[in-house]
């Protein structure tokens, strides 16, 4: 049994991309970063904590756990919740790279072997005018996506560039790693 620790739509449908069979759970996990802890180490930590969160309702199944931190220096970016939020988001990310840190675990219930990496993605920002934040809050709901852009969607004409090494831990769950993962524990794939 294949589970994805998850709420995020997002998530679900990238895994919906490998054609395998698989529960999507709500975890039970306090998601705040720690006092003084970089940005990969919570992504990374939030991850296996996700994972952890609902082996005692999956004992014999992998579990997938994901959590994805942007950040810029001493600045994170999560999901704005407000377009009030998003437009300062936006204004601090102008002209500026921001790293996207997704972390990714499998977790093999059954026999306790954890499988965990972080996967980063460097994502530069255009310098953007006021009036164009606010036109692409106009026309795309970013309020639940960590640094305010959806990349897969009209957010991708905010960008300069992304550099990294799978175009779909920008997205939330970087399925190249996965599948690696994946066929570690035996789960074939093409």
């Amino acid at each position: 049994m294949l589970v994805l620790a998850s709420t995020s739509q997002f998530r679900r449908d990238l895994l919906g991309r490998l054609s395998l069979q698989f529960q999507a759970v709500a975890p039970d996990a306090d998601e705040s970063p720690l006092p003084g802890e970089h940005p990969v180490a919570t992504a990374e930590r939030l991850s296996l904590a996700k994972a952890r969160a609902v082996v005692g309702r999956y004992p014999d199944a992998l579990i997938i756990g994901s959590d994805q931190v942007a950040y810029c220096g001493d600045a994170r970016f999560g999901k704005p919740g407000t377009r009030e939020n998003a437009i300062v988001q936006l204004q601090a990310m102008r002209g500026r790279s921001v790293i996207f840190h997704t972390g990714l675990c499998l977790l093999n219930a059954a026999s306790g072997r954890v499988q965990l990496r972080g996967v980063p993605t460097e994502v530069r920002f255009r310098d953007l005018s006021d009036d164009e934040i606010s036109r692409y809050l106009d026309n795309e709901n970013a309020l639940n996506c960590a640094g305010s852009a959806r990349s897969e969607g009209l957010g991708i004409s905010l960008l300069d560039y992304l550099r990294g090494d799978d175009p779909t831990a920008l997205v939330g769950l970087p399925l190249i790693a996965l599948c690696d993962m994946l066929r570690a524990e035996g789960v074939e794939l093409p």
